[in-house]
């Protein structure tokens, strides 16, 4: 069977039986059709032709180019996925990926973002211009919730309740969550859908896109990015939808949410995963504690 169909059904897959996001979708397409290019040049069209050797030589021709090791380890990461669909469709006998080596990642998480460097970032776009009440509803949003970008990017409109103060969001597993909004990201988002005729909210094959480009069309993960970026820079900030994410979870154990709270409204599937907020959130947490418990600032008796 050609790679090209394979890959088609691969997606449809990910799509109607694992309920992964559009962008999500859209994501390992891009990176499983540049392996396939890579393929074509090699004469590789059918599953049947191929090899661990030419995921190797891959790997390798993306190192050759320049590739950074987070590119080539989500494109390793697709490349998994698919030959484990391969596998499951009995296309291929073994797991092609099997001795198949990511590159090793020194992660650095972002810092969280301080609330007042977050309330100038807010406060950039110019709400006089359609795209400017777009952008402020957007980014006021990102801090209020801590969605993940493609989440954000997947929001339709019918999904927030500005009046309610809550929006439902569906993760990448499928799962759904509901998470506050906030007064702040209640009013931009009604501005926002109310007073937007140039760029309103458009039927796409998604739904009702609450977030659209000048075209309508709903915006991408990485149409985002490169707004918050805009933004950003003009504060000198590096400030990304991670960072948004972390300042969100990082101010609310500040302020004495407790950690269940904020799982749930992050949607990890472990308290453990939060562990990476807490130091930022420590001081404040210990100023909480000596403020509001009863025995905080008791000295013992000698």
């Amino acid at each position: 069977m050609e790679l090209r169909n394979l890959l088609s059904a691969y997606l449809l897959y990910l799509r109607e039986d694992r309920g992964v996001s559009d962008g999500t979708a859209q994501s390992y397409s891009s990176d499983l059709s540049d392996f396939l290019d890579s393929l074509d040049k090699r004469g590789v069209n059918h599953a049947t032709q191929l090899r661990p050797l030419h995921l190797t030589a891959y790997t390798n021709e993306m190192r050759a180019q320049g590739k950074s090791a987070a590119t080539i380890a989500r494109r390793i990461s697709a490349l998994r996925s698919f030959c484990k669909y391969l596998v499951l469709r009995r296309v291929v006998d073994v797991d092609l990926t099997i001795q198949l080596e990511a590159p090793r990642m020194n992660k650095k998480a972002p810092k969280p973002i301080r609330s007042e460097e977050l309330d100038k970032l807010l406060e950039l776009p110019d709400t006089e211009q359609p795209t400017g009440i777009r952008d402020r509803a957007m980014l006021e949003l990102m801090y209020a919730t801590g969605l993940r970008v493609s989440e954000l990017a997947s929001l339709n409109a019918g999904q927030v309740n500005p009046e309610m103060g809550f929006l439902l969001c569906i993760g990448a597993d499928g799962r759904e969550r509901m998470v506050p909004i906030g007064a702040g990201g209640s009013y931009w988002v009604s501005r926002y859908v109310q007073e937007m005729s140039p760029v309103a909210p458009q039927e796409d094959k998604s739904g009702a896109a609450l977030f659209v480009n000048r075209q309508g069309q709903r915006l991408t993960r990485q149409g985002i990015w490169k707004i918050l970026k805009k933004y950003a820079g003009q504060l000198g900030m590096d400030a990304t939808p991670q960072a948004l994410r972390r300042s969100f979870a990082s101010h609310l154990l500040a302020n004495g949410a407790d950690l269940r709270s904020v799982q749930e409204m992050l949607g990890v599937s472990s308290a453990a995963s939060l562990q990476a907020y807490l130091p930022a959130a420590k001081p404040r947490l210990t100023e909480v504690y000596e403020r509001n418990h009863p025995r905080a600032g008791m000295k013992p008796e000698t």
